[in-house]
């Protein structure tokens, strides 16, 4: 290909593109913007800074019972769920001297078997401390060893947080939170703190400090291993004026609102000081009062309707096709009037 040819073909390629990007450029609809001026009034309620973190629900001492000697389970008087008293038989073991002397026993008949079962007494299983049941899986006649959980207690439920480091000076023992599971989100559980670990651990390359929380009320959904979110209060006010978000605009690093004049027809600006903000509202703390009423403008934006959207001019315009119907009868083929 000459160098002539070559130049012509460029050319032509630039003018084919510039042409498909103006026929483009008609084509793209142009969203409309549209203003919304609306007005509300601040009210009054509580608002709360809060520090929101993830946790686990577990028990706050585990407690697992295991036998003193290897043996046999004869019986398990329990089942998982139970609130246990201290001292209270959970099950009977036989160790394996007893269990191999019963079973040699009952060979021999009726009478020895129950003769040796009055003389060589089981072992008492018992709870050592008032707490519930969790784990009760071991059947009678189980083999187990000296270190076989038989059975696993839990004296309470509790939440336990995995709170950032930069958090973590904000966490005081007795402050107040709510808990939130993951299972059951429209329940909110008020719990209160009761330990914060000094120890850090990582986690995804952050730095973490666990804080065990015990529920004021315990429902009956609870479980030990549920995921949940804690949100610890940091903050709290009632009673205090609250105005949504939007309405405040900021300039220069103050905050202002826009409210209605003395004559009801005008629009003026007003400073404010902001306090707590929590989610879409935020604390008036000065410059407003219950009584007023405040201008809030937003934008919104929408597409044109298909049938005002710009047309391709590479296009051949299509004639309307009522004007190829032929008319017939009286007038027809007469020129307008």
């Amino acid at each position: 290909m000459s160098i002539i040819k070559k130049k012509s073909f460029w050319v032509i390629l630039i003018v084919v593109l510039a042409a498909a990007g103006i026929g483009l450029g008609i084509m793209r609809p142009q969203q409309s913007t549209q203003e919304i001026v609306k007005e509300i009034s601040p009210h009054t309620g509580t608002i709360q800074t809060l520090i929101s973190s993830t946790g686990t629900v577990l028990p706050k001492n585990r407690l697992e019972i295991i036998p003193p000697v290897a043996g046999r389970i004869e019986s398990i008087v329990v089942k998982e769920g139970e609130k246990v008293k201290k001292g209270q038989v959970l099950g009977w073991l036989s160790s394996t001297d007893r269990a191999a002397l019963l079973d040699a026993a009952q060979e021999q008949g009726e009478e020895k078997y129950n003769y040796w079962q009055e003389v060589y007494k089981p072992i008492a299983l018992m709870a050592p401390i008032d707490g519930e049941v969790i784990v009760a899986t071991i059947q009678p006649g189980q083999t187990v060893t000296a270190s076989s959980a038989v059975l696993v207690l839990s004296d309470q439920l509790i939440a336990r947080a995995q709170v950032d480091e930069t958090d973590i000076g904000k966490i005081k023992v007795g402050q107040q939170a709510v808990i939130t599971l993951d299972a059951y989100p429209d329940s909110r559980i008020k719990a209160v703190v009761d330990h914060v670990y000094y120890e850090s651990s990582t986690v995804n390359n952050v730095t973490i400090y666990k804080v065990d929380l015990i529920p004021l009320q315990v429902a009956p959904f609870f479980r030990s291993g549920m995921n949940a979110t804690i949100d610890f209060i940091v903050e709290s006010k009632d009673n205090a004026l609250l105005l949504a978000q939007e309405a405040v605009n900021s300039d220069n690093g103050e905050s202002y609102v826009v409210v209605r004049g003395p004559d009801a027809k005008e629009f003026v600006p007003r400073q404010v000081t902001l306090g707590l903000t929590q989610g879409k509202n935020v604390e008036i703390l000065t410059g407003l009062s219950a009584d007023d009423t405040v201008i809030v403008r937003s934008k919104k934006y929408t597409l044109p309707r298909a049938d005002s959207l710009g047309k391709n001019p590479f296009l051949p315009s299509r004639r309307n096709p009522s004007s190829n119907v032929k008319k017939s009868g009286p007038g027809a083929g007469a020129p307008p009037p």
